[in-house]
């Protein structure tokens, strides 16, 4: 395997709040190559958008901590890193998509401002001064790339002005504009009605293919997925519990929970709808010893109630975390 770009070791992250310690990451294990494709599936509430904010250290500490693990971009632990090297990362290394554009934006500035400085700010070198007049035709440029209409009259508007849609597409746009080694993209359609959800996935898919940056793609929609990614992690409760090729893992589901989960995807071809996984992801608080699925598992096991299961590996790559396969 080449050096990961970016490596997460044994992850643990925790909130405090009142009711107590509410223990959501449970020692993720992750890795992304340089240019490599990777998605990330699992119910609402499994930790996935916990996991992306960590990476790029944006968890407001406290109430988050992180207890234990590490996280290396390019050998380096994010974790350790000071301000400057943080900002560095943010800048030139990694940037995303946020899932909610109404949070992601500012609302005391013009979408103009906003996209210029995260233009200006990706493109400055300290060998060269960056012309107004070259991020301005990037600026326009990027608002094009995302099918905004009008772009020179929507950067004299505020985020409130314009819709949740047209929001998240200039979220993409400052995004894609960077042009960043690595692209997290926390559900990046969440906002946009069917017809523009097409364009900007092609879109994104199109700008990773050419640029050759390496991305994350957070999403619900396993459709999505499957057609935008090489490598998937299934993710429940703050814990990877089966890591495969995409096709391969569509094909061939291991882990309890991700059969789950693709057997309750409507099909075409009809025969009904699937079961669906019965109850709900854990109290973080006082989650479940052992494996944190075994509460909703048909094939749990004494062991499964005991201690969480280690990686089992299925072939060079394909790994599942359950006893079953032990």
């Amino acid at each position: 395997m080449s050096i990961p770009l970016l490596e997460v070791k044994n992850l643990h992250v925790n909130f405090e709040a009142f009711e107590g310690k509410i223990k959501v990451l449970n020692g993720v294990d992750f890795y992304v190559k340089p240019g490599e494709r990777v998605g990330l599936m699992g119910e609402m509430g499994c930790g996935k958008t916990t996991l992306m904010k960590s990476i790029l250290k944006i968890l407001p500490m406290p109430p988050a901590v992180i207890s234990e693990g590490e996280i290396l971009f390019k050998g380096k632990d994010v974790l350790k890193m000071n301000k400057s090297q943080l900002l560095h990362l943010r800048e030139k290394d990694i940037s995303m998509i946020f899932q909610d554009p109404t949070a992601a934006l500012n609302p005391v500035f013009t979408v103009g401002n906003q996209v210029y400085d995260v233009i200006k700010y990706a493109k400055s070198d300290k060998n060269r001064k960056i012309k107004k007049e070259y991020i301005k035709n990037l600026q326009v440029k990027a608002l094009k790339n995302v099918y905004l209409p009008d772009p020179e009259r929507l950067m004299r508007n505020y985020p409130f002005q314009l819709s949740g849609g047209m929001r998240q597409r200039i979220c993409i746009s400052m995004t894609l504009a960077s042009r960043n080694e690595l692209i997290l993209a926390d559900e990046p359609d969440t906002s946009l009605d069917a017809t523009i959800k097409d364009q900007i996935l092609r879109l994104i898919d199109e700008l990773v293919e050419k640029e050759g940056n390496a991305i994350i793609l957070v999403s619900h929609a396993l459709g999505t997925l499957k057609n935008m990614t090489n490598r998937l992690y299934v993710m429940y409760a703050g814990s990877m519990v089966e890591v495969a090729p995409t096709k391969e893992l569509f094909n061939k589901p291991l882990h309890p929970y991700s059969q789950g989960l693709i057997d309750a995807v409507p099909r075409l071809t009809g025969n009904g709808i699937g079961e669906g996984i019965g109850g709900n992801i854990p109290n973080y608080i006082n989650p479940p010893v052992g494996c944190r699925f075994h509460p909703r598992c048909k094939n749990a096991m004494g062991i499964c109630k005991e201690r969480k299961p280690p990686w089992i590996k299925i072939n060079s790559d394909h790994k599942v975390a359950c006893f079953l396969y032990q």
